[in-house]
Parts: structure tokens; C-alpha cells; sequence
């Protein structure tokens, strides 16, 4: 403890010598939320194998239970987002208030409709009439869902699309989805935003339905101003440029969320900032940017952080906690950047400068910062450590033995 806080004294002299207001960028670190995903306590893995681990979560209740332990050493992540019908239970206000029991909340309602065998030429695309329907409804059902547990997000992702050309009319198939989703949008009750995802490739091989941030911003727009593009930082071609397509949408009043993971190659699902955490800092550079102009202030606040990995070997919760602390160590380290002295660099042209500010941010070690927020929220300074000493996870491996694998076992993540 002596240690910490002598590393914290140093810390805070040398932000002190560089104008940083600690007490400002302490309260936006606690202020800070990100949801986990209800499908990422359960067995995961690829189209080629399922791991199936000791202790993972099997219900919606166990599920809401080891998400209340990363909230618990982490401070952060009071929600939980569901997955419908993976996560459907007969009483939904029986499950809200097992929820709130925990400390926690069900966030976005995230419907399914990508594994029924109707949808194997695509949902609300398909050609046949009565399986659009079917989608639309199972949308409809999970707007009534989110009523029912107090979620004001519904979370949309197609796996729509076709693998050969010819196989159906590309602009056939942009119409049905634009009047599925108007039919949608109509039915959600004040207050609910609709998210938009969108996705190069897989399962569609020639061509996805909302292949790109560009299409779902342009549904969006026709629908309506709570209806939103939702980033996932791994459903992008290489090379994109994920900072400069978040500025544009915030700009646009149209960023609503991310699917916060880390790719290597395509949709790898991999733990936030484990591959290009830069990345994730540059993201948050802009996201502090909107939040700082008033024109863009409204939509930067309402951006929902949510986590979508799949944890196919990590210890389900020890990767949650992983991740989240990989959010906050970006987040912090963008909150440290002289923004105004970016900014007359920008302005006299100074390009060697104006990296070398975002550098010096990027490159500042800011555990001692974080450990200090978590000590003066009452909390653990290293939240993995606190949660590995805690006996959870040796407890629930004892629990949850012989028990059935969960519905969702095998998904990668959308």
C-alpha cells in the first residue's frame, strides 16, 4: 500500500508539471461504463471446436451472476446485454430483479436471427416472405422483452447476405431490409434507441446485406434520429481507419455503440487492446474530442461501450476483467492529452508535434492513476488479482459440475 501510494505521488507530480487536472480526469475514469455480454460466460469457440471449460456459465442466471463479479472488482459494469432466444426465461421481471439483487441491470436486447435453419438464404432479406416475417417478429418479441426488463437499446446484427452472385437481386434485398426495419422502428416506445451493425464478410461470402459502417449509417438516417450505427472494432476490412469513421459518425449525431474486441486477421473476437491497443486509444482521443464540442456533445454521452468477445480458451471472467481494464487503461490515457496544445499544433501545422502530444499520452503508465480511482471507490487497486483471491471461481467450478451446456455454446461472437 506504502508502494502505491508513492508511485500515485509521482504520478500526480508529473501530471501536475504537464497542467493535467487529475481530479477532472479521476471522476470521468469513474464515471465510465462498459457493458459485458451475457454469451461471453458461456462455452464458446469456432465453426471447428467448442472448449468447454470448467465453471462457464450454463443459464441467464449464472451468466447475470459472473457478470456481477466483474462489476464487482471492477466498479464499471453494472449491465449485462442478452441475447434472445439464447437468454429467453418464461418470467422476464422475475430475471430484472434477480438482476438488481446483484448490484446489476439487463442493458441492450440483442434478437437472433442467424442460426434458424429459415434463415439460411438471410432473415428480413430472404426472398420468402413468411421468413422476413418470422424475423420481424422475433425483433417485435424482443422490444417487448426490453420493456419488460427496462433495456432502452435494441442491438441489431444480419448475418444476411448471399455466397455466389446471381443467388438473389442485391437491390431486392436492400428494400426488405429497409421495410423490416421501419416496421421495427415504428413499434419501439419512447426512449429505445435501435443499433445498426454491420459486417464485411462471414457468413456471407459474396456479399453481406450491411456490409459496412456506410450502409448501416445510411438505414439509419431513413429510419430516424434513434436509430444509430453500432461499431464493432473487429468488422472491418484491414487497413480501416475505425478513429476516422467514429469521428465522422459522431459528427453525423449517428455513433450509438461499440462491441468493444481486437482482431488480427478478420472477426477474430480477440480481447480488447490485446493486438492494437493504439488503436483503441486514438478511438478514445475522438470520442473526448465530441464530448468536448457542444455540437457533438449529446450524441458522444449516449454512446453505449459494450464488450463482444469470444472467449474460446481464457477463463470467461478473468477475460472480462482483462478487457474492461484494457477500456479503462485507453480511456485514461486519452483523457491525459493536452488538448490544447494539440490544438495550436494543428493549427501552426506542426505535424511532428501534434503526434509527439498524442504519444506522450499514449505512452504514460497510468496504473498508478487507475489504482488510485479503484482505492477511492472502495475497490481493489488490481481488480484481477482481487477477483482471483476471491475463491469465485473454485467455488462455481464445484457448482456448476455436470452441468448442461448452454444454447449458445459455439458462438463466435457477431
Amino acid at each position: 500500500m506504502i508502494l502505491l501510494e508513492r508511485e500515485y505521488e509521482l504520478f500526480a507530480q508529473r501530471m501536475a508539471e504537464r497542467g493535467v487536472d487529475l481530479e477532472r480526469v479521476k471522476s470521468a475514469l469513474k464515471a465510465q461504463r462498459v457493458e459485458t455480454p451475457s454469451w461471453g460466460y458461456g462455452d464458446s469457440g469456432t465453426r471447428f471446436k467448442v472448449f468447454h471449460q470448467p465453471g462457464a456459465a450454463h443459464t441467464i442466471y449464472e451468466k447475470i451472476a459472473d457478470a456481477a463479479q466483474v462489476h464487482k472488482f471492477t466498479g464499471i459494469c453494472p449491465s449485462v446485454a442478452i441475447h434472445i432466444p439464447w437468454d429467453k426465461v418464461d418470467d422476464f421481471g422475475e430475471l430484472a430483479a434477480y438482476a438488481e439483487s446483484l448490484g446489476m441491470r439487463i442493458g441492450a436486447i440483442n434478437p437472433n436471427v442467424f442460426q434458424d435453419d429459415d434463415y439460411k438464404l438471410g432473415s428480413v432479406c430472404h426472398p420468402d416472405p413468411k421468413v422476413r416475417r418470422k424475423a420481424v417478429e422475433h425483433m417485435l418479441e424482443c422490444i417487448e422483452i426490453a420493456k419488460e426488463v427496462g433495456s432502452d437499446i435494441l442491438s441489431l446484427w444480419f448475418a444476411d447476405g448471399t455466397n455466389y452472385p446471381g443467388q438473389d437481386s442485391i437491390r431486392a434485398r436492400k428494400h426488405r431490409m429497409e421495410e423490416a426495419l421501419a416496421e421495427v422502428y415504428a413499434t419501439m416506445p419512447e426512449g429505445m434507441r435501435m443499433l445498426i451493425e454491420y459486417k464485411p464478410f462471414e457468413p456471407a461470402f459474396y456479399h453481406t446485406d450491411i456490409a459496412d459502417w456506410g450502409m448501416a449509417f445510411c438505414l439509419a438516417t431513413k429510419l430516424g434520429p434513434r436509430a444509430q450505427v453500432l461499431v464493432d472494432t473487429g468488422h472491418h476490412l484491414p487497413g480501416t481507419n475505425i478513429e476516422q469513421l467514429v469521428a465522422f459518425l459522431l459528427d453525423e449525431g449517428r455513433l450509438g455503440g461499440f462491441h468493444f474486441n481486437d482482431r488480427k486477421y478478420a472477426d477474430d473476437d480477440l480481447m480488447v487492446g490485446s493486438i492494437n491497443p493504439y488503436q483503441l486509444f486514438l478511438i478514445f482521443n475522438e470520442l473526448i474530442n465530441a464530448e468536448r464540442d457542444p455540437q457533438t456533445s449529446e450524441c458522444a454521452r449516449q454512446v453505449a461501450y459494450m464488450l463482444d468477445q469470444s472467449h474460446n480458451i481464457e477463463r470467461k471472467i478473468e477475460a472480462m476483467i482483462q478487457s474492461v481494464v484494457n477500456v479503462q487503461t485507453a480511456y485514461a490515457k486519452a483523457l491525459l492529452i493536452d488538448r490544447e496544445a494539440l490544438a495550436q499544433a494543428q493549427t501552426e501545422g506542426d505535424v511532428v508535434g501534434a503526434e509527439n502530444i498524442l504519444l506522450e499520452a499514449f505512452q504514460t503508465d497510468v496504473r498508478p492513476l487507475l489504482a488510485r480511482v479503484r482505492q477511492e471507490m472502495g475497490l481493489a487497486p488490481d481488480p484481477l488479482a482481487a477477483y482471483r483471491a476471491s475463491g469465485y471461481y473454485e467455488r462455481i467450478v464445484q457448482e456448476r459440475a455436470g452441468a448442461e451446456i448452454s444454447e449458445g455454446a459455439g458462438y463466435p461472437g457477431a
